[in-house]
């Protein structure tokens, strides 16, 4: 790794510019999840364990470059006292005199959290006027908000630039972990992509086969495949028109010694509806007047042999429509036969994106994984081979 942590910092009596990612959500002016602030709480307690004076750099929402009280970070402030179980004070400003003064006023062992970010036009614009605004508050800057690493904005990008800087303990298990899982990972790896559409995982395909032994293919994505070696799908959700697409995924692979993988066997239903009738059918024997809702026993038997074989496993996007039962069952299934891999301490087990942990919460597998992402399109990014413009701030 070429980026510093916490641990390569001097924080004593040091003011420590630090982006988070709180963006939870809150009905009637309350935290409904706090899931991302307690992923938060151990770069805060080190910074203040160090002697750091933490001061939180946050956006939530999209107020569109102006202020708005329906996203002000206000309403954040208890729920984060609670949950970091720290002092926290807030500053309706965010740069400028006023966070200054509230900056100086801290009490030790406090933290204060800045007004929204995107408050001002020039953060998601990175202007570098607005970033050498925050860059004025502070002396070292910490970016534990991997999840907007993906984006070049002044809070991200900009500042990373203009101050001694280094990740945080959720930026640093983030980076580790999908370093493992792809940049110098163990083989064999087997990867897992699902989801509705081929065409927006074009990009993610293409990093992966050169990178991986195998690739499972799930979801709405597999009838695609299916379809496109000609095999009928029936009313299913499939994309016709990129079945060149994926024969031509299929050839590089190939070439690649990477195997993909289909189901043999599928969930077939007549309606999109929970507890519908259902049969299960050869991936060759859809009914004309059915669809695909998910995987069958047979398929979710060949991915588990597949697990059982691999090192690393890098997981993004269901086998099936989990969201409905009984359509949740291969992608629970295949879940938990990797969760008990890792804790057997055989498999290296990462995943991520907004329906993959819900598909894993659900499972109850997601605890036993190895590392399981909230970052979404920054996990995506990564996956895809793209560079994220708020890690490669952080390089030395």
């Amino acid at each position: 790794m070429s980026w510093k942590t916490l641990d390569d910092m001097s924080l004593g009596g040091k003011t420590v510019m630090t982006r988070v990612d709180i963006n939870v959500p809150v009905e009637d002016g309350r935290v409904t999840d706090a899931t991302r602030i307690e992923r938060i709480k151990p770069t805060i307690d080190d910074i203040l364990k160090a002697g750091g004076k933490p001061v939180l750099l946050a956006h939530f929402g999209r107020p569109g470059g102006k202020p708005d009280p329906a996203f002000s970070l206000a309403q954040i402030k208890d729920a984060l006292a609670e949950t970091l179980g720290h002092p926290v004070a807030f500053c309706a400003e965010t740069v400028g005199d006023t966070a200054k003064a509230a900056i100086a006023a801290l009490p030790e062992g406090s933290v204060l959290l800045l007004e929204n970010t995107r408050f001002n036009a020039g953060e998601t614009k990175n202007d570098p006027d607005f970033a050498a605004a925050l860059a004025a508050l502070g002396d070292v800057y910490c970016n534990d908000a991997f999840s907007a690493a993906h984006r070049a904005h002044a809070s991200t990008e900009g500042i990373a630039r203009l101050l001694p800087a280094c990740a945080g303990r959720l930026m640093q298990a983030e980076l580790s972990a999908l370093e493992s899982a792809l940049s110098k990972p163990e083989h064999p790896v087997v990867a897992v992509v699902g989801g509705a559409k081929v065409s927006t995982k074009l990009d993610l395909l293409g990093n992966l086969i050169p990178k991986v032994d195998q690739i499972v293919i799930g979801g709405g994505m597999a009838n695609t495949f299916l379809a496109a070696q000609g095999i009928d799908v029936g009313k299913s959700l499939c994309e016709h028109d990129l079945a060149d697409t994926a024969r031509e995924i299929m050839a590089r692979a190939k070439a690649a010694n990477c195997q993909l993988i289909l189901p043999v066997d599928v969930v077939v239903a007549w309606e999109f509806a929970a507890n519908t009738k259902n049969e299960t059918v050869a991936a060759d024997a859809c009914p004309a007047d059915a669809m695909i809702l998910d995987a069958g026993p047979k398929s979710v038997e060949e991915v588990g042999k597949v697990f059982a074989a691999a090192k690393t496993l890098v997981w993004n996007g269901p086998l099936g429509a989990f969201e409905i039962e009984p359509f949740n069952m291969a992608t629970d299934a295949a879940a938990l036969k990797a969760a008990e891999l890792t804790r057997a301490g055989s498999l290296r087990s990462v995943a991520g994106g907004g329906d993959t942990v819900a598909a894993l919460n659900n499972s109850g597998a997601a605890k036993d994984f190895s590392y399981i992402s909230t970052a979404g399109g920054a996990f995506l990014e990564w996956l895809e081979g793209k560079t994220l413009p708020g890690v490669a701030a952080l390089e030395g």
